[in-house]
């Protein structure tokens, strides 16, 4: 018995289905969801003029456009996310999902009012070693009525501890009372609550002085800065000029990069000179990023070379984009360096109004309050418009990295180094170290010492060294106990292992950078001397941020700071990670320490987190039970 013929069927094409659901849903055209009212669409395009142009805005501008509107309203109220997200053409879960995921952003229903200031106090562990929770509970209910206050993370500014921010304005070696007087003055004048204005006019050269303390103990809150005239009446911007005639060779430069042995200074160590050429072998176009977001606790060492010579920054960045051929350059700088953020802005311009050499695109980002977008590819997918949330690897982002692109990763202070290793040689920068080691580190040092600041110092001084030569000692009435040779992330040392050389030869923190064959990278350890390698007694360097403790603080105090850190700045896209840290916390804040789940949970993060701060928030868990045992 023959079988019937099938039915024929009219072919239906993607756009004749979106069409039928369109009038069916009686929204043509529309995103489903609240729609935009008028209002609210001329508020937002009032203040991001261009958004309704009929080419679909630049989807990676999400974060930007989000800062305009938290700083024009005080908060992102939801009516002005519907209508940043119609006029993006983005859904409203993209566009909530990515304001969510970051701390300075405040998302507020339309029929609530917005703060009248907020004030942050820093919960870092030099802030906390300072006063900090003390200050942050005298201020509970004092600060006056639309005022919010919220504990914060590392601000940056570990020096001058215990720290609070008035909107933007820093209040440094912070009191009560002078907190008072500021929010006092932020709500009677808007402008107080701004960031002071650096004059632009100054002379600094760290090179000609290493090895030297950069800052002593400093509290000014705007130094002086070097402008474009005066950086080129030093010589400045000369070295790029040449590369681009051709009176410098491309090669010379990455011979010199490499004959340096200059590593990534923003906690990775990868050698540069290897990263250039590495990026450098990949196809065109290839792009730069610039990771400025500073966010290890006791780090502050960018900030302060930025706010005091950002073109010497600015002219390495320009070199290695001539030298590895890049054609378009991001610089993604932490919300909470305001004053950086003006001086920058404005070092920029200057340069793009008087280029010395044709100059890539640049544009400055700026981060929204999140510690994970230091991880290099974090960071793209915030430069992307997106969570910030770390990709897997591989694809390393030298072969797909920025927009898909092959992507060099740079640390601030790694180009800040290379018109210095350039024109004075490789040797120069070699010339310098102890105990084996080569070249110049830059020391974030906070805590118990007489003279905090960043110390431009000889890469394998030893923590004691370091202390006694560029520190001024302990402070008055303080013995050392311990200290944090890598922030946060690099674990807690005991005083008998101060003479540990500081360097990364001696250590490699977590993770591998974009490209590395292996987590060593190059250098080994090199010279070690009895006392071992800051490897071996499971610790590392990082960002160099140095945290000295002294007998008169809680050794068990400062690792529960620590995990609390890690568990309030997870992603929490990995459940190792987002749990682990959180657990940990709650365990570490017992009057006894569960030893055995916390052996477990140490190696649960450390082995199956997908990024560096999961990886590495064991460290603290593991050195208290090492050296302090009787803490726990």
């Amino acid at each position: 018995m023959p079988l019937p013929e099938a039915p024929t069927v009219a072919a239906v094409t993607p756009e004749a289905l979106r069409s039928a659901l369109r009038q069916r849903n009686g929204r043509r055209g529309q995103l489903k969801g609240r729609q935009p009212d008028d209002a609210a669409r001329a508020e937002v395009l009032a203040l991001l003029p261009g958004l309704d142009s009929t080419n679909a805005p630049p989807r990676d501008r999400l974060i930007e456009h989000l800062h305009g509107l938290n700083d024009r309203f005080g908060a992102l109220f939801q009516r002005h996310l519907v209508a940043l997200a119609a006029l993006m053409r983005l859904s409203m879960a993209h566009v909530h999902e990515v304001a969510s995921f970051y701390h300075h952003f405040q998302i507020l229903p339309d029929d609530q009012a917005a703060p009248r200031l907020t004030v942050r106090v820093c919960s870092g562990l030099s802030c906390q070693l300072a006063g900090g929770a003390a200050l942050l509970q005298r201020l509970q209910g004092v600060l006056g009525e639309g005022v919010q206050l919220l504990p914060a993370p590392c601000v940056g500014r570990c020096e001058q501890a215990p720290v609070a921010v008035v909107g933007q304005a820093p209040v440094v070696v912070a009191d009560a009372a002078a907190v008072q007087a500021r929010v006092q003055q932020a709500l009677a004048d808007p402008a107080a609550a701004r960031h002071p204005v650096a004059p632009g006019a100054a002379t600094f050269d760290p090179a000609a002085r290493a090895p030297c303390a950069i800052t002593s103990g400093d509290t000014d809150l705007a130094p002086p800065w070097v402008g474009l005239a005066a950086y080129r009446q030093a010589g400045g911007y000369q070295l790029a000029a040449d590369l681009a005639t051709g009176a410098v060779a491309a090669d010379a430069v990455l011979a010199a990069m490499t004959d340096a042995g200059l590593r990534g200074l923003g906690g990775a160590g990868f050698p540069a000179g290897r990263k250039w050429a590495i990026v450098r072998s990949q196809p065109a176009p290839r792009l730069l990023a610039v990771n400025l977001d500073e966010g290890e606790p006791g780090t502050f060492k960018d900030r302060t070379y930025l706010e005091r010579d950002p073109h010497r920054f600015l002219e390495g960045l320009l070199v290695a984009a001539r030298v590895v051929g890049i054609d378009a350059v991001w610089i993604y700088l932490r919300d909470e360096y305001h004053g950086a953020r003006a001086i920058l802005q404005q070092a920029l311009a200057e340069l793009q109004a008087a280029p010395p050499c044709p100059l890539p695109a640049i544009e400055l980002r700026r981060g929204a309050g999140a510690y994970i977008c230091g991880e290099e590819s974090a960071m793209l997918e915030s430069i992307e418009g997106k969570r910030g949330e770390p990709r897997l690897r591989p694809p390393y982002i030298a072969e797909r990295g920025l927009f898909g692109r092959p992507t060099l990763a740079h640390n601030f202070e790694t180009l800040y180094w290379v018109r210095d290793i350039v024109q004075r040689g490789p040797a120069w920068f070699t010339g310098f170290g102890r105990h084996g080691r080569r070249g110049l580190r830059s020391f974030s040092v906070s805590g118990r010492v007489r003279q905090p600041g960043v110390k431009l110092a000889p890469a394998g001084i030893t923590l004691r060294e370091l202390v006694d030569e560029f520190c001024g000692g302990m402070a008055d009435g303080h013995t050392l106990q311990a200290y944090l040779p890598g922030g946060a992330s690099g674990g807690m040392l005991p005083a008998r292992l101060a003479d540990v050389p500081l360097d990364f030869d001696t250590a490699e923190p977590p993770g591998r950078s974009q490209g590395e064959a292996s987590p060593s990278g190059g250098g080994g350890e090199l010279g070690s001397p009895p006392g071992g390698t800051l490897k071996s007694h499971g610790c590392f360097i990082g960002s160099a941020a140095v945290v000295v403790l002294s007998q008169q603080d809680s050794v068990r105090a400062a690792a529960v700071n620590t995990m609390q850190f890690f568990a309030d700045e997870s992603c929490g896209q990995c459940t190792p990670c987002r749990v682990g840290t959180a657990k940990a916390a709650a365990l570490m804040a017992a009057p006894r320490w569960d030893h055995a789940t916390l052996d477990d949970l140490a190696v649960v993060m450390a082995d199956a987190s997908i990024c560096g701060l999961g990886q590495a928030a064991p460290n603290a868990i593991r050195c208290v039970q090492q050296y302090f045992p009787e803490d726990v």
